[in-house]
């Protein structure tokens, strides 16, 4: 009987004593005054880098798909590199299991040697 006493009374105790810290810590709100902050407000190094290039169209870490195009000589596939020239492969058809690989250089267009798509190189700085 006196061991139930003490547990109870020692049970009591621990709920007052964690009662009256849970009172005096500040409580933290998720909202304040200007609400939830937003992607740039929260944002740092690379991300805010990111999304202030994306706010000015550009896309200096290649995150967007590619723009398409038709692979004619007028308007061939644009390859950016920072080297004038690249590796690049070529699945010339859609169900194609076998990739064409052929070297682009810088300057006039190049085609796929299989299946006559044009490629183009195109300089491209590094953003950082």
């Amino acid at each position: 009987m006196a061991t139930q006493f003490l547990i109870r009374t020692s049970y009591k105790a621990m709920r007052l004593a964690a009662a009256k810290h849970l009172s005096r810590t500040p409580v933290r709100v998720m909202c304040t005054a200007k609400g939830i902050p937003t992607n740039e407000e929260q944002a740092t190094g690379l991300e805010l880098r990111a999304l202030l290039a994306q706010k000015k169209g550009k896309d200096p870490y290649s995150i967007f798909r590619p723009k398409e195009y038709a692979g004619t000589s007028e308007d061939p596939h644009i390859v950016p590199s920072i080297g004038d020239k690249r590796l690049v492969g070529c699945l010339c058809e859609e169900d194609n299991t076998a990739i064409v690989w052929f070297w682009l250089h810088e300057g006039n267009p190049e085609r796929c040697p299989s299946c006559g798509s044009h490629y183009k190189l195109i300089h491209q700085e590094l953003p950082h």
